[in-house]
């Protein structure tokens, strides 16, 4: 998972091609904390993370350059995610708390076990909601706008807040 590689398909345009691979090298980070979120067996990261790769590429000539890469990025991330967790395989394996790349909340340099506990907790949590609630949290814990939040998730802002309001609530019931 540590490579996401080019898919495979040539680009009509080899400067399009290497804009994306650009663009998709920057904003890794948004299909590997998705693939976590989303996948728990390191196996089923690697799939999703280049299932996520290849449908970034094929929706790529429909990018719009006037928005921002991360939120469009985050959208069909978020879409293929949810797409793979509804449709097969994944949800029927034994879930394992995610690893780090779900966020950047751990420093692994620091002793804390008290932290490190939370961390666990919340990420139990999250292995346990349904994938619009787990994508609202992924997006809540990455500090986007709620305004970005709903647009990633075709939601409306409102619908957004009370939603992550609601999962707040019931995060702060269980810790």
């Amino acid at each position: 998972m540590d490579d996401l590689a080019m898919p495979s398909a040539t680009a009509p345009d080899p400067a399009a091609q290497t804009r994306f691979q650009s663009l998709l090298e920057a904003h890794r980070g948004i299909v590997l904390k998705v693939a976590a979120s989303y996948a728990f067996h390191p196996e089923d990261r690697a799939e999703l993370a280049q299932e996520i790769a290849a449908q970034l590429w094929r929706a790529f000539p429909r990018y719009d350059g006037d928005r921002p890469f991360s939120t469009w990025m985050y959208r069909i991330a978020l879409n293929v995610a949810i797409s793979q967790v509804r449709g097969h395989a994944l949800r029927q394996r034994h879930a394992l708390p995610m690893d780090e790349d779900l966020h950047d909340l751990a420093d692994p340099n620091a002793a804390d076990p008290e932290r490190d506990q939370q961390l666990r907790l919340l990420r139990d949590f999250m292995a346990r909601q349904p994938p619009l609630e787990r994508a609202l949290l992924v997006l809540y814990l990455e500090e986007r706008p709620y305004r970005e939040i709903a647009e990633i998730l075709g939601i409306s802002e409102t619908n957004a807040t009370t939603k992550i309001g609601r999962l707040k609530q019931r995060l702060r019931a269980e810790l």
